[in-house]
């Protein structure tokens, strides 16, 4: 075996709606600096289509096998992307976990509607997160990191709202799930129903939405815990 060649699963991220590639800022360097190629592909939150083909994008500039990580709308793209062969396992931190056919906005009422969604606006057919509702997207970070969230959010298209999966990957690959209990943006009931009907291994972290910027090490032992199963 060369020296260089990776011994250990590459890392491939997919961020949420209202955010980019950079929220996993706090986690990359960790796993880079304990062996693990990693790339955080940055979704145009135009379409699932658009974001799952950033993923394979991503995919291709690492070696195999990956763990695709997927935060909140993430966790539809990693659905979707993670049947492809590179993928050896799927970690998703505080996600939507659909079946076959369920779009985000029927999954999302199954449960109790989050307060977040009391505190968005639309224009120009992209939802954004009013500056008042941004305690209920992170409100366990300072509150300067709270304002950079809300400077800096991708506005996703309200269709993505309406997008569907035709064969999930958890029912072929090994998942891991990070519940947030103190979430307001992603029910943590809807969140264990997901991750019991994929049959996840199940960690629980006292956080609100954004546990990969306020409780990176939760995120980062359950990435361990994935890869060092695969």
């Amino acid at each position: 075996m060369s020296p260089s060649t990776p011994t250990k699963p590459s890392i491939v991220f997919a961020h949420g709606l209202w955010a980019d590639g950079s929220c996993y800022s706090k986690v990359i360097p960790v796993l880079q600096r304990e062996g693990h190629e990693v790339v955080s592909a940055q979704n145009s939150l135009d379409s699932l289509e658009g974001d799952v083909d950033a993923v394979h994008r991503a995919l291709a500039r690492v070696s195999s096998p990956a763990i695709l990580v997927g935060h909140s709308w993430g966790g539809y793209v990693i659905t979707a992307a993670g049947t492809d062969d590179r993928v050896a396992g799927l970690v998703y931190i505080a996600a939507l976990g659909p079946d076959a056919g369920e779009t985000p906005q029927e999954l999302i009422g199954k449960f109790d509607a989050p307060p977040l969604f009391s505190h968005l606006d639309t224009e120009d057919g992209r939802i954004w997160i009013a500056r008042d509702g941004i305690s209920d997207f992170c409100g366990d970070l300072p509150e300067e990191e709270q304002q950079l969230v809300w400077a800096t959010q991708g506005a996703p298209r309200a269709e993505v709202l309406g997008s569907t999966v035709d064969t999930p990957a958890w029912r072929s690959k090994p998942s891991w799930f990070l519940v947030t209990t103190q979430d307001h943006a992603v029910n943590p009931e809807l969140q264990r129903f997901g991750a019991q009907r994929m049959g996840a291994t199940v960690a629980e972290v006292d956080s609100a939405h954004l546990p990969m910027l306020s409780r990176p090490e939760a995120v980062l032992d359950l990435i361990r815990t994935a890869a060092g199963s695969v």
